[in-house]
């Protein structure tokens, strides 16, 4: 792991959303964050605190389908560890879950391709709804602000590349003839620019495939854990929505839960872009300025997002990283080359 890259660029977020803040105003900043009602702060923190415990739940669900033996405490340790990795890793959200996968595999005993079967099905469980939510949230942007034909061509092709990107990535999971050809052409390129024989790494590498797949094959075909975990899933990002309406509440402004949804749900999907950590600058950026075009006073946008991101954001991240030390930093490097 890079950690002066993953360093080097969390900077360039925070001196992005620095000069953010310098721009609105820093000092209007702070008189509305010292207006913010503590007990709905307090309030969303315990939410946050649900979520992460209905996403342990979830992923504790999808390993009892594949029969991998797990303690529910260890597994939220390994969780908030993932959680950490995925925001402050610029990789579309998606750095920790190889951790998660290998930290699991090595305390249950199982092998790596069935653990990330699990990890990926969990993603792939977060995708579906997120995938509906998303597509109402930006037809509810399009008809409620008056945004420019611009804007409203940008948002819809966004939507339209993520759903292609996705659907693609998830048939890859699925189709082992596919996966094998995408597999194949990874390796033709990279001998293009390495010289030492890979011909073993391929090899590996396909036949992991084959065992991820079918794993994951099973996850998806059994019934009670689609169901189990599609329902945890919507209840997920049902309350991620509410917790940013209550720091709204923190603050006695009055708006509606739809422009909450439609603005977290457009800022998450921008996240998902692998530039900066966890969305730092962006995610920020575009709930500022979307809150503000929707007539709320951007102190109080800018001081509703620092808010809501010091909870789902920072808290988590420094929680992951605080429980990162019991099992051992080095796990970071052992991932690659043990998995």
């Amino acid at each position: 792991m890079d950690y002066k890259k993953v360093f080097g660029l969390l900077l360039v977020g925070l001196i992005i959303l620095a000069g953010m803040i310098i721009f609105i105003g820093p000092g209007e900043v702070m008189n509305a964050l010292q207006q913010a009602n503590m007990k709905y702060v307090i309030l969303a923190i315990i939410i946050q605190f649900i979520i992460m415990s209905l996403w342990d739940i979830k992923w504790s669900v999808i390993l009892d389908g594949v029969g991998v033996p797990h303690k529910k405490l260890q597994l939220f340790a390994m969780l908030l560890v993932g959680l950490a990795l995925n925001n402050l890793t610029p990789s579309g959200r998606s750095g920790g879950e190889p951790v998660r996968a290998y930290l699991v595999s090595k305390s249950s005993g199982k092998s790596f391709k069935t653990t990330f079967a699990t990890v990926i099905g969990d993603k792939i469980f977060d995708i579906f709804p997120f995938t509906v939510l998303a597509l109402a949230a930006i037809t509810y942007l399009i008809f409620t602000l008056h945004l420019s034909q611009s804007i409203i061509i940008t948002l819809i092709i966004a939507m339209i590349l993520f759903i292609a990107i996705i659907a693609f990535l998830i048939y890859i999971c699925f189709n082992e003839a596919l996966g094998i050809r995408v597999i194949k052409w990874v390796f033709r390129q990279l001998r293009r620019f390495m010289s030492r024989d890979l011909d073993t790494y391929e090899f590996k590498t396909l036949e992991a495939l084959i065992d991820f797949q079918e794993s994951l094959k099973y996850l998806l075909k059994d019934q009670k854990i689609f169901s189990a975990a599609l329902t945890i899933a919507f209840i997920v990002w049902f309350l991620e929505i509410l917790r940013v309406y209550v720091v709204f509440l923190a603050f006695g402004v009055n708006v509606s839960l739809g422009m909450v949804a439609s603005v977290f749900l457009l800022s998450t999907l921008v996240g998902m872009i692998p530039a900066l950590p966890g969305g730092i600058g962006t995610i920020d950026g575009i709930m500022i300025i979307v809150y503000s075009l929707a007539g709320i006073s951007p102190f109080i946008s800018t001081a509703v997002t620092l808010i809501e991101r010091l909870i789902s954001f920072w808290m988590v991240s420094i929680m992951g990283l605080l429980i990162l030390p019991y099992f051992g930093t080095g796990v970071l490097d052992e991932v690659s080359t043990d998995s």
